[in-house]
């Protein structure tokens, strides 16, 4: 018999946009594996439609969907278990999206705090897209009758949202789509190596971050210059840190202590993600700290972490067809969902 979780349906994206990071990883992958694993009726894309509204080299695009598939592939996304596809190559994807804009009030995306962030990234380039990606993600959610969102705390908006939308339609038509729900991922915020007051982002550069792909020597060179006090002694907590790191912004008080403490506190995260909390808790202990060693440390673990990644990665990298058959197929899965849903709404609404 079917339990009530196996019946729940879990929707979520990701943004081809560059190599796959570790931050990308601890972020959404890592607690995707476990959703499929877990009975959930699960549908996970590669957000290529969103990630044209940044700056991005349209030569590349192909490139970087095919590199995040056979990463995805690689680390164990596993299309038996899950939906697997291209966003792009599901074409109801937009059509729900112009629907949803009919019944979505300006208002409510003015209120959206990361278009004001993303258009702050690329100021000769603030489109229209940026402006209404909230709602081609609540089309991505609700295309499929998404219940469960998968999302961190900076998400929770995006999901209201979605939800809201959901609402606009019922109320103007028909009850018809269900009332999403976030589903927070409570994991680690993984820091920029050179830049420790900034998360772990591609937009920093590739030193600022250690790459899936990355070699165990080019893991290693990346962390011997992590960015770390000088005296070997953890002189504030976590708390501490994120409590000064809030306030930071507006008192420009004590750049350096705080870049170096957020420094260290970030290798000791990676250390116990990818190490154990053990070895973390026992360097902590230690102190003073060789930094020295811990770069070199925690360079180790991640190599390990990633290795039977790499492996998978060169052999599917050498049958790029077997992938793009796997996507095909996902493709084919969500859109007969797709077809069925925009089958009702488009009767719902009276244009068919």
């Amino acid at each position: 018999m079917a339990t009530q979780k196996s019946k729940l349906i879990v929707v979520s994206g990701i943004q081809p946009s560059g190599r796959l990071h570790i931050g990308n990883y601890v972020g959404a992958v890592q607690n995707w594996l476990r959703l499929q694993n877990k009975g959930y009726r699960c549908l996970f894309f590669i957000a290529d439609y969103h990630s044209i509204t940044g700056d991005y080299d349209s030569a590349e695009k192909r490139e970087q969907v095919m590199n995040l598939a056979i990463d995805l592939l690689a680390l164990g996304i596993n299309p038996k278990k899950c939906t697997f596809f291209v966003q792009s190559h599901v074409p109801e994807h937009t059509e729900l999206c112009w629907i949803f804009n009919t019944v979505t009030p300006v208002s409510f995306l003015e209120r959206m705090t990361q278009f004001k962030d993303k258009a702050g990234q690329q100021d000769k380039n603030i489109n229209m897209g940026l402006f209404d990606y909230p709602v081609l993600q609540a089309a991505d959610i609700l295309l499929y009758k998404g219940e469960l969102i998968p999302v961190g705390v900076d998400q929770v908006q995006h999901v209201e949202l979605t939800r809201d939308v959901g609402r606009f339609f019922n109320n103007k038509y028909d009850t018809y789509f269900p009332e999403t729900k976030a589903m927070l991922t409570d994991v680690p915020k993984l820091r920029s190596i050179t830049d420790p007051l900034k998360k772990m982002s591609k937009s920093l550069g590739e030193k600022s971050y250690v790459a899936l792909t990355d070699s165990p020597e080019e893991i290693a060179n990346k962390l011997k210059r992590a960015v770390t006090e000088a005296t070997g002694i953890i002189s504030m907590t976590e708390e501490e840190l994120e409590h000064a790191m809030q306030t930071h912004a507006d008192s420009h008080a004590d750049d350096e202590k705080l870049r170096g403490m957020a420094g260290v506190w970030n290798l000791l995260a990676m250390l116990k993600i990818f190490g154990s909390e053990d070895e973390a808790d026992r360097i902590f202990a230690a102190q003073p700290i060789r930094y020295g060693d811990l770069k070199m440390l925690v360079a180790q673990r991640i190599a390990e972490h990633f290795a039977e990644f790499r492996k998978n990665r060169a052999i599917l990298a050498k049958n790029p067809e077997k992938v793009r058959r796997i996507l095909a197929a996902g493709a084919k899965k969500a859109q007969k969902i797709a077809k069925a849903t925009m089958k009702d709404v488009r009767k719902t609404i009276g244009v068919r």
